[in-house]
């Protein structure tokens, strides 16, 4: 799939927001990292103050995997599409948090096993129909995630998704998953891109124990003895050992950056898609922050890899985007304090310019 070149961030509104700081009645420095997102946000948005994000979409996208028959989770299967069920009655976390800072939350169903399309309720929409990819995915141990065509459409798919959104208003995007085992594609994805071994990507996904991590060590183990192969090849990696929603989540991702639009990084099949999504569109990452520290140790060289420091660290497992909800408000702080702080001009506040 042949993509458009990114575009970088605004290097001048940038380099304008960093005078603005030194310009502001406070300390150098002072502000620490809120300094920093009013920068990055500056630059995304190409203008010094920049505006603090109003219109912040959460696409959560779902999708049930046929590595859940292994036992690699701490939940069956069927829980997948009780958790689509969760999103219409905006009973989710992601969906509890999401009016805090003034967002929305989509849920889309690319492959559940057992969805279906739903009433449309206030703020949550849940899409099946044309965003529909297949039922489920391979069994990655065994088989192919999916075929050349479905990745192909999975992938234009998260495109269109990305495209709806920021042509409807989005100033932020917050890609985020749904759905039973999609932690143990995503690690051999990490796995296959970072060229490390299998036992390191293993972690806890829904809460496992011992002898459920032991089985999904088998099925990421021999997952990757059969990614391996595709590692240089971004589309074949996700039609192999992928799934639909990581493709969709990769076109997404991808396809922000195009449109110049900030996503937040939250939750290990995210961290994954934006891997592969950095190979297919290099330079996207600068589009992006990493909202929190995952305890998913695939995550961790997720962030290695594309250079991106986490906004904090509050220990959230969940992929619906709850750890990114949580520091939207920073965002919004931040370009607040760019516009609004008093500048020691102005307020007559400045630091003794005398001799030691």
């Amino acid at each position: 799939m042949d993509l458009p070149s990114v575009t970088a961030p605004d290097a001048d509104a940038r380099r304008a927001a960093v005078a603005r700081h030194d310009e502001l009645a406070v300390p150098t420095g002072g502000l620490g990292l809120l300094a920093e997102l009013g920068c990055w946000l500056a630059a995304c948005q190409g203008t010094c103050p920049p505006r603090p994000p109003a219109r912040p979409r959460v696409v959560v996208v779902a999708a049930d995997h046929g590595i859940a028959e292994a036992g690699v989770s701490a939940y069956p299967p069927e829980v997948t599409a009780r958790q689509l069920a969760a999103a219409r009655e905006q009973s989710l976390p992601a969906s509890v948090l999401a009016p805090v800072s003034g967002a929305s939350v989509r849920v889309v169903d690319v492959a559940v096993d057992d969805g279906d399309d739903g009433d449309a309720v206030p703020d949550v929409a849940t899409t099946a129909g044309r965003y529909r990819v297949r039922r489920s995915s391979g069994r990655i141990d065994r088989a192919d995630a999916l075929t050349e065509e479905e990745t192909t459409a999975a992938l234009s798919i998260g495109r269109t998704l990305a495209d709806e959104e920021v042509d409807a208003g989005a100033d932020l995007l917050v890609p985020a998953s749904l759905g039973v085992g999609a932690t143990t594609p995503a690690s051999v994805l990490v796995a296959a891109l970072t060229g490390i071994e299998p036992v390191a990507v293993v972690g806890r996904g829904s809460g496992i124990d011992d002898v459920t991590w032991m089985r999904k060590a088998v099925a990421i183990r021999d997952g990757l003895r059969r990614a391996r192969p595709h590692a240089r090849d971004p589309l074949a990696l996700l039609r192999v050992a992928g799934g639909a929603d990581l493709a969709v989540l990769t076109g997404f991702l991808a396809q922000a950056a195009l449109r110049r639009t900030p996503a937040l990084l939250d939750g290990l099949v995210v961290g994954a898609a934006a891997l592969v999504a950095e190979e297919l569109a290099p330079g996207a990452r600068d589009w992006w922050l990493a909202a929190q520290r995952s305890p998913e140790p695939a995550m961790a060289l997720v962030l290695d890899q594309l250079q991106l420091t986490p906004l904090v660290d509050l220990n959230v497992r969940l992929g619906d985007g709850t750890g990114a909800l949580a520091v939207v408000p920073l965002l919004q702080m931040s370009a607040r304090l760019l516009a609004e702080t008093a500048t020691e001009a102005g307020s007559g506040i400045a630091p003794s310019r005398a001799a030691s």
